[in-house]
C-alpha cells in the first residue's frame, strides 16, 4: 500500500477542517513535534502490530504483562541497559547516559519503513562533564506494553530518556535537567544521511530507498525544544539543549508535515504544543540528496 494512502482518504473526507489540502498531500496526525510528552516521547501511530518493550537491567529483564506496569527505583547500574521491542530496539549506557543503535527492527506492520534491521542513530549521546556523570542512578524505570519512561539522576543533575515500540510517529526524546546547556551529538547508523527535503525545505534524515508493497520510505527528523542547532553534516548533527529543554526523534509522516514545530518551552508543555486536527503532508522526497 502507498505510503500516504491511508491518511490521504482521511483528509478527503475532512475538507471542512481548518487545514487547505493541496492536490496531492496527505494530513499527518499532528502533535507536539515529537516530544514533550511524559508518556513516552510524543505522539506515535496505533501500529498494526503492537510494540511490547523489554527492558534488562544488571541481568534482569523487566516485561510486564499487556496493560502492567513495571518499575525500578533506586537502582545503580552496573553496566549498559538493554531495551528490546517488536519495532524498536536500543542501548543506554550509564557511563555516557548516551544512546546506541537506535534501530528499526522491520517487523511486519503496514508503516513499517524498514524490511530488516536498520540502526537510524548509531548514537545520541548528551556531552557530560566527568562531574556531571558522577554517581549515576536509575531514580525511576518505568514500562508498560510499548512505553518505556527512565529517568537517571547523578551528583548535577537528571536526564530523561522516553520511548515508544512503534513504527513511526514522535517516539523518541531525551531531555536533561543540569542547571546549564549540555551539548548533544547525534551520529546517524550506515546508509542514512540528512538532507534538505525538496517539498518543506527542512531538514529530514532517511536513506532515500522509495517505498513500495513492502515498506514505506524511511523518513525522520530531530525534533527539539529549547535547542540550537551548532553544526550539521550529511551523517552528524551537533545541539545545544538548554536545561528542561528536549531533543525528540520523529520517524514517518509526521517527520515531514508542514507544522510550525515545538514551543520554546521547558516545563508543562504539551497542551501548549499540541496541534488539534490534521496537519498537511507532502509526497516523499525523490532522490534526496546528503548535505554537503
Amino acid at each position: 500500500m502507498p505510503r500516504s494512502f491511508p491518511r490521504r482518504l482521511l483528509a478527503a473526507l475532512a475538507l471542512t477542517t481548518a487545514v487547505a489540502l493541496v492536490p496531492g498531500v496527505a494530513a499527518a496526525s499532528g502533535g507536539d513535534d515529537g516530544g514533550g510528552d511524559d508518556s513516552g516521547g510524543g505522539t506515535a501511530v496505533a501500529a498494526a502490530t503492537p510494540g511490547d518493550f523489554a527492558v534488562t537491567v544488571n541481568g534482569t529483564t523487566t516485561n510486564p504483562a499487556a496493560g502492567r506496569d513495571a518499575r525500578l527505583r533506586g537502582v545503580t547500574p552496573a553496566g549498559p541497559i538493554s531495551v528490546r521491542g517488536v519495532h524498536v530496539t536500543f542501548t543506554i549506557d550509564p557511563a555516557t547516559l548516551g544512546v546506541y543503535d537506535y534501530t528499526l527492527t522491520g517487523a511486519p506492520d503496514p508503516q513499517r519503513m524498514v524490511t530488516a534491521p536498520t540502526v537510524v542513530f548509531a548514537s545520541k549521546v548528551p556531552v557530560l562533564t566527568a562531574d556531571q556523570r558522577r554517581g549515576v542512578r536509575i531514580d525511576q524505570l518505568q514500562v508498560r506494553d510499548d512505553t518505556l519512561v527512565v529517568t537517571f539522576t547523578t551528583a548535577r543533575g537528571k536526564l530523561k530518556v522516553q520511548a515508544k515500540d512503534a513504527p513511526q510517529g514522535g517516539i523518541f526524546q531525551m531531555e536533561q535537567e543540569f542547571g546549564t546547556a549540555v551539548e548533544y551529538v547525534h551520529t546517524l547508523g550506515p546508509g542514512l544521511y540528512y538532507f534538505v527535503n525538496e517539498f518543506t525545505g527542512k531538514v529530514n534524515l532517511g536513506n532515500g530507498v522509495p517505498a513500495d508493497a513492502t515498506h514505506q520510505m524511511l523518513l525522520g527528523k530531530d525534533s527539539p525544544q529549547v535547542a540550537t542547532r551548532l553544526s550539521l553534516t550529511a551523517t552528524t548533527s551537533r545541539w545545544s539543549v538548554a536545561s528542561g529543554g528536549r531533543m525528540g526523534g520523529v520517524l514517518g509522516e509526521d517527520s515531514i508535515e508542514l507544522s510550525a514545530g515545538a514551543t520554546n518551552c521547558t516545563s508543562d508543555c504539551q497542551a501548549r504544543n499540541r496541534i488539534q486536527g490534521s496537519v498537511a503532508v507532502p509526497p516523499d522526497p525523490v532522490a534526496p540528496t546528503p548535505i554537503g
